[in-house]
């Protein structure tokens, strides 16, 4: 099987599936455009210049962007409002960063599961 073509830069994928294998139950999905996602949402990703967003309630993301002086997310052109991009500095640290994709997860687990689109056999 081939690896999918990324335009991501490769330190910056490095990066983001250092911090998520430091955490058993989130698992890194996408071959080109790498995110992560459980019960059908997802909750983090990178854009293609390699920044990361994660997904945040409504309080913890005007917290978020206030805090840490940045913006939404946007990937592909589009604001993804529901998303904050992670400053470098967060990134880059195990400690700083965990906590914030801990309550990016909870966040997203305490939402409606998306139905499967799967067809059955």
């Amino acid at each position: 099987m081939t690896k999918a073509k990324s335009s991501i830069p490769p330190e910056r994928v490095d990066v983001y599936e250092r911090q998520i294998a430091a955490y058993p139950l989130i698992e890194r999905k996408g071959a080109a455009n790498p995110y992560t996602s459980v019960i059908g949402h997802m909750f983090s990703c990178l854009n293609k210049r390699g920044e990361v967003g994660l997904r945040l309630s409504k309080a913890d993301r005007e917290i978020f962007l206030e805090e840490h002086q940045t913006k939404l997310f946007e990937s592909y052109g589009a604001v993804m409002k529901e998303y904050v991009t992670v400053p470098d500095s967060l990134i880059s640290s195990k400690e700083k960063f965990q906590p914030y994709l801990n309550t990016s997860y909870d966040y997203v687990k305490s939402l409606k599961p998306k139905p499967t689109t799967r067809k059955r056999k």
